[in-house]
């Protein structure tokens, strides 16, 4: 033994110091380094596997609320926790493929990963295990082979790993005090010399005093963490600094106690080791974080305090944070309150996605044309993300597949044709009331090391360039442009990639603490967001049947145990489909492992239905035609145990219409979960004048962890104190709206006494943002054409409509540009006044959405019968009080059964009557208000006479009104005359405001991830003490 180095250094056997017995770039199997030098090493695994023991992990051992936070910390002495000396004893007799390791341990903290860690690194092969607990103890039984399949025979390598085993098993438990927070300690050999044990546990004395408390939320401890950002994190002088540079170091120092949560609650989660979930979603919408962030913590009235003693104003500085552009839509803003409601409810899960450089794109309109530039997010970083640059993965593209022999059995091997590499940046995620902090990991793509060295290395720095770039676009944006053959190449890309990392992370992690691959379904759950992530099914099968040497059926078994599938669209042309072609050329062996599941399928469903021809090539995985396609939708329902709509609607019309033929097979595979919003977000931090209205008439605040209370509102609904401070909270919003108008739009002295009338979507024609501008055209035609006695009873509007169009679908730029030119004609018409005014809100984002959302008085959500899935702006609208225009569709049918269709303005064709409608039109015969609303903007008299006659074509030609614009336009007319005469009349109007904000209990995302966990993961609450 050699004391000349920080490791105990055993001599290899000979006959196993070969090749075959090397883990792939590591030393030969049996030249030992000691188990302080193995678990500290993170280049053995491709991330961090340093052993941490906290106090946190150890609190069942001597009990006590571990993680408080105590002003100041008794010293107490340290304890030393000797575990029970460990047993490793051999049997070669009992198997004739496997040495059977017999290993009794001390039951402890991650004896299991310590144990696997060890003969991983020894390039020993895990065939199975066997754990049994008794009385306190770990007894394993652990089936073992050396690289090569074969029996350890040699004695003296039995003798190594024997020696290896004990060493690691019978390290020393340094014991903490329970009412410090958790502390990381590295453990020391035993075998050391050279230092004594008073020098290691002085060293460690030192480390216990430094890091025994959380960072204190005083407001003289927050200035000074605030002025320490300022100095040594932004690189500013302490004396002279602007709001953004205030703005930085606030949120470094709020995340400084995010990771303080964060690393606590994930070392809890270790320890506990209950079943996890995985969210998989392309997109995100988080929005703005500090205020968010402050609110959950629980410390938003210090930091205000501390930031005004400073000469600074908190919400001056939240305005200086831009949103994370990572997403789009209605689908990115839910996942961002699923992951609010999972820390919230202390679910065990984690959130994936990718890191875009520019996000979707940033809407400029100039001249009333909508205009796509990047957004530069990150020009600025990002002081909310944490860069682990030494946890990255290789995600593989192109290239063939080879058949070769491994243990006998022949087995596919992808050689790929391309590399790039996953970088982890994660994001933490506050609960609100709870010390829990989950994970948001989001993959950036960086060029592959390998690949890029050898270009340079031959002076091609040209081409090592363009790697670089080529890596990096797979990251660079959200959703390209698809009608190209690159555009659907790089979307492709995009998705495996975001997959291919995703389950490297989650495989890495599970089996650091578990041997048995069939363990995997008891602990993960993969829920699928859309369609997006569906690749996830064939790589995870690909890593089970070619990595883990895991035969197909009992892989395939444990596939269809861990995914759910939650589809979000409502038409089954909408599925998303891959050529096979494509799909081919990228992926190999991924479309070889397609067509494998596919041709298994089919075989069962001969078995149940017989030859049924049509019905299996509709249920087909694959889609025959002049070009072949995977039906994505379709890989997913068959490899997932619940497929999930996101409203009863939806859910219906998948059950009825869309997934019909899987329906019959799989009635027990389909559920309901209707979507929901994050009432701490939308109501509580974006709406503190109407929380503190509702907190003080219930009597509580805690609401805003249980929406439900809410109701007790109806109780006071006819109240005129009620009523009088309801209507006050909701003036202050309208200004403060009327201010952004004039900011965005020119108008002067917008009034706040107007009804603020608002449709912000995304701009497509099933959402019929048209038919809303009809109506405007129409009301202003009838205000022009009105006396000056009757303008006195026209009720004012101030009307806003926001959301981009996807940049190749021009009709939606279109009526964006007829929304410009109607609001340029309005707003400078001095006949009307302030009677009517339109104004188009650019770059609609998450953070507008919290200044208009509040001061609406009335949401438009009026899409054709049968479109919507869900929508969930309708349930942020209502729990903000403002009163719901809509048609019956999506979860807006079951808003109207939570208040009543009473308390609502509800319009148009039922979902029943849309197909007769569309097969009428050839007979139908629009009404006259609208064919002469379509005959101005035909004739020109909004301008741009020739641009505009496409749009007017297709409600008006040859186009058919497919959405039913000419259908819905009267009934669309007496509705909004309904909504003026109801505003004029204030108490019956704010009457209904209170309704519908006392029945929005239903539509809190905490419903919904609380029926996902009971119902569809299987996942419990793991709340760490604090």
């Amino acid at each position: 033994m050699s004391s000349s180095a920080n490791a105990v250094t055993l001599k290899p056997a000979p006959s196993l110091h070969s090749s075959k017995f090397r883990v792939q770039g590591s030393p030969p199997l049996l030249h030992w380094a000691g188990f302080n030098g193995l678990l500290s090493n993170p280049s053995i695994y491709g991330g961090s596997t340093k052993l941490s023991v906290s106090c946190m992990a150890l609190k069942n051992i001597f009990g006590g609320a571990a993680g408080s936070k105590p002003a100041k910390t008794e010293k107490k002495p340290r304890k030393t926790s000797v575990p029970l000396p460990a047993t490793v004893t051999f049997d070669n007799e009992s198997s004739d493929e496997n040495t059977i390791l017999i290993i009794t341990a001390e039951n402890r903290t991650a004896v299991l990963q310590i144990i696997t860690r060890v003969l991983r690194a020894m390039g020993v092969q895990i065939s199975k295990a066997n754990v049994n607990l008794d009385k306190g103890s770990v007894v394993e039984k652990i089936f073992v082979t050396d690289s090569d399949g074969s029996k350890i025979n040699d004695p003296q390598s039995l003798d190594n790993i024997q020696q290896a085993l004990r060493e690691a098993l019978n390290e020393p438990i340094r014991v903490l005090d329970p009412k410090t927070r958790g502390l990381v300690i590295k453990p020391q050999s035993r075998d050391l010399d050279f230092e004594s044990s008073d020098q290691v546990k002085a060293k460690a004395e030192v480390l216990f005093n430094l890091m025994d408390q959380y960072l204190k939320n005083d407001v003289v401890s927050i200035q000074k963490d605030v002025l320490d950002h300022v100095e040594y994190t932004v690189a500013s002088s302490r004396f002279n600094f602007s709001d953004f540079e205030a703005y930085q170091a606030t949120a470094h120092s709020v995340r400084d106690r995010l990771i303080e949560s964060w690393n606590d609650t994930h070392q809890y989660f270790r320890e506990k080791d209950p079943k996890r979930l995985f969210f998989l979603s392309l997109e995100f919408l988080m929005g703005r974080s500090l205020s968010n962030s402050i609110y959950n913590l629980g410390i938003k009235d210090q930091y205000a305090e501390a930031l005004k003693q400073l000469g600074f104003d908190l919400e001056t500085l939240v305005e200086q944070e831009g949103d994370a552009a990572l997403g789009n839509g209605g689908l990115a803003r839910l996942s961002a309150c699923l992951m609010d409601s999972l820390a919230t409810l202390d679910l065990p899960a984690w959130g994936y996605g990718l890191r875009y450089q520019y996000g979707l794109f940033r809407q400029v309109i100039i001249d009333g044309f909508q205009r796509e530039q990047p957004d530069y997010w990150l020009n600025f970083g990002n002081p909310w993300e944490i860069e682990r640059a030494h946890v990255t993965y290789p995600v593989k593209f192109y290239g063939k597949v080879e058949e070769v022999v491994h243990n006998g059995k022949r087995q596919k091997r992808w050689i790929p044709g391309e590399m790039v590499e996953a970088v982890a940046y994660d994001n933490p995620i506050p609960g609100y009331g709870t010390g829990n902090t989950i994970n948001l990991r989001l993959w950036a793509a960086k060029p592959s090391g390998e690949y890029d060295l050898e270009s340079f290395n031959t002076g091609d720095y040209i081409n090592a360039i363009i790697n670089k770039q080529r890596a990096e676009t797979i990251s660079s944006f959200l959703l390209p442009d698809d009608r190209s053959y690159q555009g659907k190449e790089l979307h492709l890309k995009q998705q495996y990639f975001f997959v291919s990392a995703s389950l490297q992370d989650i495989m890495r992690r599970f089996k650091g603490f578990h041997i048995n691959i069939d363990d995997f379904p008891k602990k993960v759950a993969l829920q699928l967001n859309d369609t997006q992530p569906s690749l996830a099914v064939p790589e995870l099968m690909r890593m089970l049947v070619d990595e883990e040497n895991v035969e197909w059926s009992r892989a395939w078994e444990i596939v269809k145990k861990v995914f759910s599938f939650t589809n979000h669209t409502v038409l089954s042309e909408a599925l998303e489909k891959i050529p096979v072609e494509l799909l081919g050329s990228v992926l190999p062996r991924h479309l070889q492992i397609i067509y494998d599941i596919n041709y298994f399928f089919l075989e069962d469903l001969r078995k149940r239905m017989g030859s049924d021809y049509a019905r299996l090539a509709r249920m087909s995985i694959i889609e025959e035609g002049a070009v072949k396609c995977v039906r994505m939708a379709t890989l997913s329902i068959v490899a997932s145990n619940n497929v999930i709509g996101v409203s009863q609607f939806h859910s219906e019309i998948l059950r009825t219409k869309v997934f019909t033929d899987f329906y019959d097979i799989w009635p027990h595979k389909f559920q309901s979960k209707t979507n929901g919003v994050s009432q701490r977000r939308w109501l509580a931090v974006g709406n503190p004048g109407l929380r503190d209205v509702i907190t003080k008439w219930l009597g509580t605040d805690a609401w805003i962890k249980d929406l439900d209370l809410l109701c007790g509102l109806r109780d006071h609904a006819d109240n005129p104190e009620l009523q009088n401070e309801w209507r006050k909270a909701h003036r202050m919003n309208k200004s403060r709206l009327a201010q952004y108008i004039e900011e965005i739009s020119g108008l002067k002295q917008v009034s706040i006494d107007a009804m603020f009338d608002v449709h912000v979507k995304r701009i497509h024609e099933y959402k019929r943002q048209y038919l809303n501008i009809l109506s405007i055209i129409h009301r202003y035609d009838c205000i022009k054409n009105m006396t000056s006695e009757e303008r006195k009873k026209v009720v004012p509007r101030v009307c806003l409509v926001g959301g981009k169009a996807a940049p190749g679908y021009e009709i939606a730029k279109k009526i964006i540009k007829l929304i410009h030119a109607v609001g340029g004609k309005i707003n400078n018409d001095p006949d009307i006044g302030n009677l009517l005014k339109l104004v188009f809100v650019p770059d609609y984002n998450v953070s507008v959405a919290e200044l208009i959302i509040p001061a609406s008085d009335v949401s438009q959500h009026i899409s054709t019968a049968g479109h919507e899935a869900s929508g969930t702006s309708n349930m942020k609208f209502l729990m903000n009080g403002c009163l719901i225009l809509g048609t019956l569709d999506g979860a807006t049918t079951e808003i109207a059964e939570e208040i009543g269709e009473e308390n609502m303005f509800i319009f148009g064709a039922k979902v029943h009557e849309v197909p007769k409608l569309r097969a009428q039109r050839h007979d139908f015969q629009p009404p006259r208000e609208f064919r002469r609303v379509i005959r101005m903007i035909r004739d020109g008299y909004f301008g741009f006479k020739d641009y505009f006659k496409s749009l007017c074509d297709t409600v008006d030609g040859e186009g058919g009104d497919f959405y039913l614009l000419g259908n819905d336009f009267a009934s669309y007319l007496e509705v909004q005359a309904a909504v003026d005469r109801t505003f004029v009349d204030k108490e019956k109007w704010t009457r209904m405001s209170i309704l519908g904000t006392a029945g929005s209990g239903k539509f809190s995302s905490d419903r919904t991830i609380r029926e996902y966990a009971e119902q569809a993961w299987g996942i419990e609450p793991c709340k760490r003490p604090c």
